[in-house]
């Protein structure tokens, strides 16, 4: 019987979903200076369920949601969006300014600084976003679930902990319709647009969030090396898109088309 849900909510600091990015002018990657800044919005989907998951007051109660995030010192302001959302406290992994202007660390690093919490802090749930808007790798779910060998539930619409055991039931879309996923805890849930509507942090909580306990750590403490893989040869623009043309009936239609190479 699981005693109680321990759940790890990473959180990403990226440009803003409303932000269009421009490339920087080395074309290494895209500009953030002087960019605003936000929570990852699939990020703000798990803290979200993990709040609500308490809130549920299902067959499991939740004991603790820990938020966790790596860079550098703006990355407190993200975590204490997260605890004024109701996580009850955060992990800031403090990585230099200078690796986090590529998109931070890279997904093998942030899976193996994440198992080393989940074994630190006893955690039996890990609900992180599908991906980060930034990267858009989308890979660090699954090389966690691999690392710590546990089960996973990507791109989840829906959660819920079926009995005190700890079975957990979780429901995803694919190509062909809806899956519906079964796990017993420990496990890894990746989260998608549909699961739910994040809130705003009242400014009670925003309050309370400032007295709840952030601790700062390294990728030492944890024996974790930023060791890098993959290299960025060029960052561009895509070519801009050509209008498009009007035809006058069907028979112009197929014309231009057989005229495309298309027919």
């Amino acid at each position: 019987m699981a005693s109680g849900l321990r759940i790890l909510v990473p959180v990403k600091r990226v440009i803003d979903y409303a932000i269009k990015p421009r490339i920087n002018k080395a074309q290494t990657g895209v500009e953030t200076a002087g960019v605003k800044h936000s929570l990852n919005p699939f990020d703000e989907l798990s803290v979200e369920e993990a709040v609500r998951l308490r809130e549920r007051k299902g067959p499991l109660k939740v004991d603790n949601i820990l938020a966790l995030s790596a860079g550098g010192p703006k990355c407190g302001d993200t975590l204490r969006t997260a605890m004024a959302m109701g996580a009850d406290r955060a992990f800031h992994i403090d990585v230099p300014e200078g690796n986090a202007g590529d998109g931070g660390l890279e997904p093998l690093t942030v899976a193996k600084t994440l198992k080393a919490v989940v074994e630190k802090e006893n955690i039996n749930l890990v609900l992180l976003g599908k991906q980060a808007i930034d990267g858009d790798q989308g890979q660090t779910g699954q090389m966690l679930a691999g690392l710590l060998g546990w089960p996973q539930a990507t791109q989840a619409s829906k959660v819920e902990v079926k009995d005190e055991a700890g079975t957990v039931e979780v429901t995803h879309e694919v190509d062909g319709g809806i899956e519906t996923l079964k796990a017993k805890l420990p496990m890894i849930i990746t989260t998608d647009l549909r699961l739910n509507e994040p809130r705003y942090a009242s400014l009670p909580n925003i309050m309370k969030a400032k007295k709840k306990p952030l601790e700062k750590i390294t990728l030492a403490d944890l024996g974790v090396e930023d060791k890098r893989r993959l290299k960025t040869l060029k960052v561009t623009e895509p070519p801009a898109r050509q209008g498009g043309g009007k035809v006058e009936d069907v028979d112009g239609l197929v014309a231009k088309l057989k005229e495309l190479g298309a027919l």
